[in-house]
């Protein structure tokens, strides 16, 4: 089993590491041009990123300040060993304790299955975003 920690991180300190994460994920693996990867809402966004027992950063994701959470991406070599899951629920927190009483995200729909079984509901139909399949999802949050 994986061994990794979930840390908030600081735009400002981690950018380097956010970046080559979803460099790793978006830009090079789903081949999403650069220029659609990057936007000024990183500056304002709660940013989590996951560390394996090496320090390598294995994954990231944003809350905006408007609920929506994005840019969840986890290195192709950690999926599937509970670190979107964690990523998520630490998002989630901080969504709670920025006073949400609920979030959005677009999912990818190849994870649409990954966020239901979060609790997120799909909103409307399909839609492509950077030629990629999209699904807009919600979900409630408890205090």
């Amino acid at each position: 089993m994986l061994s990794f920690t979930i840390r908030r991180a600081l735009w400002e300190a981690d950018e380097p590491l956010i970046r080559g994460v979803r460099e790793a994920v978006f830009v090079r693996e789903q081949r999403i041009p650069v220029e659609l990867e990057w936007d000024d809402a990183d500056a304002s966004a709660t940013h989590v990123l996951a560390f394996a027992e090496n320090g390598e950063a294995i994954g990231t994701g944003r809350l905006l300040p408007s609920g929506h959470i994005g840019r969840m991406a986890v290195l192709r070599a950690y999926r599937g060993q509970g670190v979107g899951r964690a990523l998520l629920a630490a998002l989630l927190d901080a969504a709670r304790a920025n006073g949400h009483a609920e979030v959005t995200l677009s999912a990818q729909t190849q994870v649409i299955g990954f966020y239901q079984r979060m609790g997120f509901l799909p909103v409307g139909e399909v839609y492509r975003e950077a030629g990629i399949p999209h699904q807009r999802m919600r979900l409630g949050l408890s205090r």
